[in-house]
């Protein structure tokens, strides 16, 4: 592909993501993929290049933008050679016209700025949330050792997370077969307040792909008994490949029915040493990794969330031991998803005690504690661990 081309394709996917972002659509991930697969022609160099093409107009964006072809232009006003490919060849895009407008800059729309504001984000935190995420993952000690594995990659040990490390982009992991798993290290740090240990019996309530999950069985030592449940049937049914290709033997699933959680979930009330709630949520702490979702979020879907994780809280509580407790995990930095739905969950539930929280990164909030990426180097999250009354 020509310079030109790569410009081209950038602007017919912007285009698709930014209809998919209107319209309730795949992830831009999901759209470059299906777009390159019809496309073999494009090399890999190629698709890298048109890949981080895209990623910078939606980084650069805080608003949808009127057009791909808006959106690429205010890449190209701050360089010239970008700017040069709009030069009406046969397979680039036609050349710029005097006065053409580009899409503003920015770092998100109006209404989730003054939101996270009202949240204790500053300035400088909120333009972290859409900067470029390092490659963390968890080494499973059920078949690797870090140490070893940090020698083989090239790989970082993460202060605190005697677990994890940190790799050089681009990292090709897909030949470790379950020695290590991509995970967050605010992911792995969160996955901590459960305090897991070998012998327990938890349930990880919205259990999704499986990756704490599978935290949670390491940590366990694969000793124990783990209940990984879910509303979302493409999303669990990977959970168990996963746990297999882990050398995890411990994990149950069970897919729930919307609205009667309770009634499957009957043989777990009062039973469980630990119920993990890593609940539906607006993705605010993880635009790093997914920056076109700060264009799908509305007042509306945001309202949505928080009744789902009143919702969410509300199943899990009974399942909860006399004494045991309940973590409340959600990727975001909005107090409506994480202190306050912390506040109202003490208020609702009379002898309930949160418990503190020694994590080696995040600070305190509300009765719970929050990551972020300018301050923590993590995708951003809220944590809280809730005690049951005995």
């Amino acid at each position: 592909m020509t310079p030109a081309a790569r410009t081209q394709a950038a602007i017919e996917l912007l285009d698709e993501v930014i209809a998919a972002a209107r319209g309730g659509g795949a992830a831009a991930d999901t759209l470059i993929a299906r777009y390159f697969a019809t496309r073999r022609y494009a090399g890999s160099k190629d698709r890298r290049a048109v890949r981080e093409l895209v990623y910078a107009a939606i980084r650069r964006a805080g608003e949808v933008p009127a057009s791909g072809r808006t959106a690429l232009l205010a890449i190209a006003a701050d360089d010239a050679a970008i700017a040069a490919t709009f030069d009406g060849s046969t397979h680039g895009p036609a050349p710029i016209g005097a006065g053409e407008d580009a899409a503003p800059a920015g770092v998100m729309p109006a209404w989730l700025a003054e939101a996270l504001a009202a949240s204790g984000v500053a300035p400088e935190q909120q333009a972290a949330l859409i900067g470029r995420a390092p490659l963390d993952v968890r080494v499973n000690r059920l078949l690797a050792d870090p140490a070893a594995l940090a020698d083989q990659l090239g790989g970082t040990p993460i202060p605190g997370l005697p677990d994890a490390l940190r790799l050089p982009a681009g990292t090709n992991i897909d030949t470790l077969a379950g020695q290590a798993e991509v995970q967050d290290a605010g992911s792995q740090i969160v996955s901590l307040a459960a305090q897991a240990q070998p012998g327990q019996r938890i349930v990880d309530l919205c259990a999704g792909g499986g990756g704490k999950t599978l935290a949670l069985a390491a940590a366990m030592r694969n000793q124990g008994q783990i209940l990984a449940a879910d509303i979302d049937r493409g999303r669990l049914s990977r959970l168990m490949p996963r746990a297999a290709k882990a050398a995890v033997t411990i994990v149950e699933t069970r897919l729930l029915d919307p609205r009667r959680e309770a009634e499957a979930l009957a043989d777990w009330q009062d039973a469980a040493d630990c119920v993990l709630i890593d609940a539906p949520c607006s993705g605010t702490g993880t635009w790093r990794r997914n920056p076109e979702a700060r264009w799908r979020l509305t007042p509306d879907r945001l309202a949505g969330f928080a009744a789902q994780q009143r919702h969410v809280l509300a199943v899990g509580a009974p399942l909860v031991r006399p004494g045991g407790a309940l973590v409340y995990i959600t990727c975001s930095l909005l107090d409506a998803e994480g202190a306050d739905q912390v506040d109202a969950f003490l208020a609702d539930h009379p002898g309930w005690t949160p418990a503190p929280l020694d994590l080696p990164a995040g600070s305190a909030r509300g009765q719970g504690r929050r990551l972020d990426p300018a301050s923590d180097d993590t995708d951003g999250f809220f944590v809280a661990r809730l005690i049951r009354p005995c």
